[in-house]
């Protein structure tokens, strides 16, 4: 490993020498004239803002329908208060991302990431709360933070940070930092045991190394590895039981020892099915009315969609989601430098992942993994950190002319 690889703070420097280039291979010379902090406003990204808003009122929405309970006259709001709260969390912490030019954010990634991989040790410990066999959580009065979700995001902006320095194609030093940064953080949620989030991981780090320069042979590999990693997880004690029950019922649904989970299965496929086209309404879906559909309101709020807003409401979320993908990509491609399409890929990554595992294992494509949607699942530490990666790539848009 050569000398100061780790040493995230000298970074900028490296890159003013290297004169980095943005996807689309222009040049760009960071000592030149930056505009003032107000102009920068004025490159917001609208249409990416508007998707993110957009699907997170309509996730608040599904969140209302999903957990109001059986009395049509009575509405239990406590999700939805909850959800609401996070959201507007998530929303200050976009605004607080934007404020910094991402290039002065790089020269800090070391201390976000460092206090996450903290924390992520500290959750298997005595001092993390379990549910369902994992232990991912701090209990925090009525709240819970999951210090996973967060990791995504600081993890991305660590790496972006390294890859954005170095010399094109990759060297096998600079890979293997790369490869550490994003291994450590998988390696402490698979000890939870979360196997969705680190198959997040992967997600991240194939498409930010493809992106970042590694060599083709050494992309082979790792995905070799990777293979043979999952794999292993998959036939060892690594998983709870259940966990590998649900994998199990996507490759044989009719297998005696799986049936609990095929349940799970069985109700989502059926509850979208019921929507037909135009869907039974909303707050009128009976299966999501009466919570036939375990843990509807946070890894299958698909299924509410596709019961209620029907075949037209779902295909309404797909491309909105779709587009929210492709304002990010094209962030990448305009991006001033290097740094801010390393992030978008990230972040873009993270998203298409999340987006087609969440809504796959909904309608039986995919196996179930416990995966949120985007902005849209209910869920705290799910919510604020689509919102924080949000604010990366606004912040890499505003500032794309220098």
């Amino acid at each position: 490993m050569a000398r100061g690889a780790l040493d995230l703070g000298r970074l900028p420097a490296r890159e003013r020498l290297a004169r980095p280039t943005n996807l689309r291979g222009r040049r760009r010379d960071e000592s030149l004239f930056r505009p003032r902090a107000p102009a920068a406003w004025k490159h917001v990204d609208l249409v990416l803002l508007g998707t993110a808003a957009a699907a997170s009122v309509l996730g608040a929405l599904m969140i209302l329908s999903s957990t109001r309970g059986t009395d049509p006259d009575v509405y239990d709001l406590s999700f939805l208060r909850k959800q609401v709260m996070f959201i507007a969390i998530g929303v200050v912490g976009m605004v607080l991302v934007t404020l910094v030019d991402y290039r002065r954010l790089r020269d800090f990634a070391w201390l976000p990431y460092t206090a996450v991989m903290v924390l992520l040790v500290l959750v298997v410990t005595s001092l993390g709360s379990e549910r369902r066999g994992s232990q991912a959580w701090f209990q925090l009065g009525a709240f819970q933070l999951q210090p996973a979700e967060l990791a995504k995001v600081v993890a991305i902006l660590a790496v972006a940070a390294l890859l954005a320095s170095s010399d094109v194609p990759l060297k096998l030093g600079r890979l293997g930092v790369a490869l550490v940064l994003f291994g450590l953080p998988t390696g402490l949620i698979l000890l939870q045991p979360d196997l969705g989030t680190a198959l997040v991981f992967i997600a991240i780090t194939m498409g930010m190394l493809l992106i970042g320069g590694a060599r083709s042979r050494h992309i082979v590999v790792l995905t070799a590895v990777g293979i043979i990693g999952v794999v292993g997880v998959l036939t060892s004690d690594v998983l709870d039981e259940y966990q590998r029950a649900r994998l199990e019922v996507f490759v044989d649904a009719d297998g005696q020892d799986v049936q609990t989970e095929a349940y799970n299965a069985d109700q989502s496929k059926a509850a979208i099915a019921s929507g037909s086209v135009s869907g039974k309404g909303w707050l009128e879906g009976t299966q999501t009315r009466l919570g036939f559909v375990p843990e509807q309101h946070t890894d299958f709020i698909f299924t509410a969609v596709g019961e209620e807003l029907g075949f037209v409401g779902s295909v309404t979320v797909l491309g909105l989601l779709a587009l929210m993908c492709v304002r990010v990509w094209r962030t990448a491609q305009i991006a001033y430098d290097r740094l801010g399409t390393l992030i978008c890929v990230g972040v873009l990554s993270m998203l298409v992942f999340q987006i087609f595992q969440n809504i796959g294992m909904a309608v039986g494509i995919m196996p179930i993994t416990g995966i949120t949607l985007p902005f849209m699942s209910y869920g705290g530490s799910s919510v604020v950190a689509s919102w924080l990666a949000l604010g990366l790539v606004l912040n890499v848009h505003m500032r794309r002319f220098g």
